[in-house]
């Protein structure tokens, strides 16, 4: 993984190494429902808080209640709440969510819908989609369908196509899906079942006792009669055109040495989707529950952070900012009466806003008796500036200002960085109807006819180093 800015790999890696163990007490938190907008009714539950959601797109069956004792999904679960909310929840036909009496109700863009209802339910804006086996599909479609809901997605021994064809050979084949039927009709929920389907596990935590409770736990996810009824869903799935069209960042996950989902087919899915990076963790297992989860959470955890500091790369961007603030504004507004005051400040606002207007520039925030803009030039803020003074002289008004360009950051919603400061204490110096500069705006708007003399070097609070500024002149 690449390097990141903030909290470096070591100290997340710390961390997690923090976690508590796995015999600790954990809060289980209670099963709640979401309704979807065709009246389907979706279990789920929410694990630990932070600032990071994490939602799991389960496989074809889930059971919310019982996957954390019985299901062996604890390990994982519990190490990915620590990354902030953990959502799980039961897609429809399966678990405690709502059994559709019909197959062609549990297709698989239905199930973005019960994603969809989970989402607005826990009030959950861009999770990280973290999908196992076609649950991947499923956070795939809902990424691609909503790219703006979505800060990225995870895919964990994905598969694209239900059905073996010439253009896909890692699928089952008929034969190995009516192999499979039959066992369902036969078998499923006994500890038969289970021993053969975790027949290539030699795990020494894969005892009679896990046997029997995962025996339990598929029982309680769907009966025979839902489970070959998701099957025929299954069969007809093939989300292969959907991957180009994902646009989030995107994390393929998958042991090196998994008997289930070959190297081939991870790296075909993952060369699907534009810029998505595939990487093969240490171990056999096809289940992320076995096997090493810390190494799961890791691998999650760096490409979040990986992601943020890329995000805020991109909202940060060169800008020209201005300040501005009323000089003795509480001696004029005890002089004037509420009343007039609040009838002056309305004036001076209308004006300095339709000064913004006419030299390009945008109101940041606006406070009692000063205005924060920015602009994309260094030039045209300092003209703004002026025509502000020259404007509110008839109106008795004296205001200082600041401009300095530099890089500011939009961080939830608001704009800051140093740029924002720089700015902002620089007019904090400024005397009555003056405007003080840095030298990089004297430097940047040599040649346009603005005229400056030195006012100094000074220190900025907050600031490293001292700064030279210039008094604007005329």
């Amino acid at each position: 993984m690449g390097g990141h800015s903030g909290c470096g790999a070591a100290d997340r890696r710390l961390r997690l190494s923090r976690l508590p163990a796995e015999d600790s007490p954990v809060e289980i938190p209670e099963t709640r429902y979401a309704s979807t907008a065709d009246g389907v009714y979706i279990a789920y539950r929410v694990f630990g808080d932070g600032p990071t959601d994490v939602v799991f797109a389960p496989p074809f069956i889930s059971n919310v209640d019982t996957a954390w004792e019985l299901g062996g999904w604890a390990p994982l679960f519990r190490r990915l709440a620590e990354l902030g909310r953990l959502i799980i929840f039961d897609r429809r036909g399966s678990g405690l969510s709502d059994r559709p009496d019909e197959s062609s109700s549990l297709a698989l863009e239905l199930g973005v819908s019960d994603l969809r209802a989970v989402l607005k339910a826990t009030g959950s804006e861009r999770p990280v989609l973290f999908g196992f086996e076609e649950g991947a599909m499923l956070a795939a479609m809902f990424a691609a369908a909503n790219p703006n809901r979505v800060s990225a997605l995870v895919m964990f021994s994905a598969w694209a196509k239900g059905r073996r064809s010439v253009d896909y050979p890692w699928a089952w084949s008929e034969e190995e899906q009516r192999t499979w039927v039959d066992a369902v009709k036969r078998n499923w929920g006994t500890e038969d079942f289970v021993r053969t389907m975790f027949s290539e596990v030699v795990r020494p935590d894969v005892d009679e006792s896990f046997i029997s409770g995962f025996a339990r736990y598929i029982r309680s996810c769907a009966s025979p009669g839902a489970v070959l009824a998701l099957d025929r869903m299954h069969e007809q799935i093939d989300a292969r055109s959907i991957l180009p069209t994902v646009s989030v960042p995107t994390l393929s996950l998958r042991r090196v040495d998994d008997p289930e989902r070959s190297h081939e087919e991870a790296e075909y899915i993952a060369g699907l989707i534009p810029g998505a990076r595939l990487v093969e963790l240490h171990g056999t297992d096809h289940r992320p529950f076995f096997g090493d989860v810390d190494e799961i959470v890791r691998a999650i955890d760096d490409f979040v952070h990986e992601i943020r500091s890329e995000e805020a790369d991109f909202d940060r961007y060169l800008a020209s900012v201005l300040f501005t603030d009323i000089v003795g504004s509480t001696t004029r507004a005890a002089e004037l009466g509420d009343r007039s005051w609040t009838n002056l400040i309305e004036r001076h606002n209308a004006t300095v806003r339709a000064m913004l207007v006419r030299y390009g520039g945008n109101e940041i925030d606006s406070a009692g008796d000063g205005f924060f803009a920015t602009f994309d030039g260094p030039a045209r803020t300092v003209r703004c500036a002026q025509q502000i003074m020259r404007a509110l002289k008839p109106l008795g008004l004296q205001i200082r200002a600041g401009v300095h360009t530099g890089e500011v950051q939009t961080t939830g919603g608001k704009l800051g960085g140093l740029g924002v400061v720089i700015g902002a204490r620089i007019s904090a110096l400024a005397a009555a109807s003056e405007i003080l500069v840095s030298q990089t705006v004297k430097d940047l708007v040599a040649g346009s006819g603005l005229a400056f003399e030195d006012a100094g070097e000074h220190e900025l609070k907050g600031v490293p180093d001292r700064w030279r500024l210039y008094r604007v002149v005329g």
